[in-house]
């Protein structure tokens, strides 16, 4: 396993994540449907946002990474260079992912995260904070197995549930 750039080889393989979401995550899904309509398109815009290039209001820069095994993509990990927004710096957090539905249970959030931490570092974030929903047990696990320290459940502002903040040292 190994974590890649998002990149225009893997189109075949980005489809079949998705159609995993679709079919059993499918709020998910959207969030990886513009791939599925126009992947050059999508691939460059993921290459855009993180040199901050066209960025949407409200958005910093961000990469984005592919948990690859094979010829698969087992999961999306995204890291923004900052959280300089209140958003941001509230409940969304430097690191988010997703591990594709079929791929779940086997440790390859743990995986992802930890494969993570450096590219975290080369971009210069000494402690990240990473939030999951209070209720997404399996998240948290993820986050506390890779070293992150409970800091407080807060309810969100933009995502209305109740929110577990972590702060993870990037070493």
């Amino acid at each position: 396993m190994e974590l890649i750039k998002a990149n225009q080889l893997w189109k075949s393989s980005f489809q079949e994540m998705y159609q995993d979401f679709l079919s059993h995550d499918p709020e998910n899904a959207n969030f990886y449907r513009d791939g599925v309509l126009d992947y050059s398109r999508y691939v460059k815009s993921l290459e855009d946002e993180s040199q901050g290039i066209n960025l949407k209001s409200g958005y910093v820069p961000c990469s984005h990474f592919w948990l690859i095994e094979e010829k698969s993509i087992l999961g999306v990990i995204r890291i923004r260079h900052h959280i300089n927004n209140e958003f941001l710096s509230f409940e969304g957090g430097h690191i988010g992912y997703d591990v594709a539905p079929s791929h779940r249970g086997k440790g390859h959030g743990k995986t992802m995260l930890r494969l993570a931490l450096p590219a975290a570092k080369a971009l210069g974030i000494q402690t990240a904070l990473i939030t999951a929903d209070e209720d997404n047990y399996a998240s948290r696990k993820i986050i506390e197995a890779n070293g992150g320290v409970f800091d407080k459940v807060i309810q969100g502002k933009v995502f209305p549930e109740p929110i577990a903040r972590y702060w993870l040292k990037i070493e």
